[in-house]
C-alpha cells in the first residue's frame, strides 16, 4: 500500500519560524518591502517563488532550505537536546530558578498603583479647593 506524501506547506513553515523568532507579520512585511496582508497571504500559501523565499529566509536568519525542511519535531528535539540535556554537559550549570518571589513583585506593583491613585486624588482635591 502506497501513501502519498503531503507536500510541505512553505507558508506555514515561514509562519512558525517567524513566531519562533518573536517577529510579527508587520515587521517581516517591512523588512521584505511588502504589506502585512501580503505576508499573511504568503503564510497561507503552500508554495512561494524562490526569490521571495530567499528574501524571507535572509530576514528570518535561516536558509531557504531550512524553511523548506522545517518540522516542529526537529525543533522540539533540538530544544530538548540543547537545553534540557545541558546538565549532562561539563560546563557550568545555570540556575533557572527565580531569585525573587513573584508574588512580592505583584504586591509591590499594586502598592505603587494604590499610591499613584492616592496622589491623584490629593491633587484633584487641591484643584477643587482652589476654585
Amino acid at each position: 500500500m502506497e501513501t502519498a506524501t503531503k507536500p510541505k506547506h512553505i507558508g506555514r513553515n515561514i509562519s512558525r519560524i517567524r513566531e519562533l523568532r518573536g517577529m510579527k507579520q508587520e515587521a517581516l512585511a517591512i523588512a521584505i518591502g511588502v504589506s502585512q496582508q501580503s505576508v499573511s497571504n504568503i503564510e497561507g500559501s503552500e508554495t512561494i517563488d524562490e526569490e521571495k523565499l530567499q528574501a524571507i529566509a535572509e530576514v528570518l536568519g535561516v536558509s531557504a532550505e531550512a524553511i523548506k525542511n522545517y518540522s516542529d519535531e526537529t525543533v522540539l528535539n533540538n530544544i530538548q537536546n540543547n537545553y534540557e540535556g545541558s546538565v549532562i554537559n561539563s560546563g557550568p550549570t545555570v540556575n533557572q530558578n527565580c531569585t525573587f518571589n513573584p508574588l512580592d513583585k505583584v504586591v509591590e506593583l499594586y502598592e505603587r498603583l494604590v499610591q499613584a491613585e492616592k496622589d491623584k486624588v490629593e491633587y484633584l482635591e487641591k484643584l477643587l479647593k482652589a476654585k
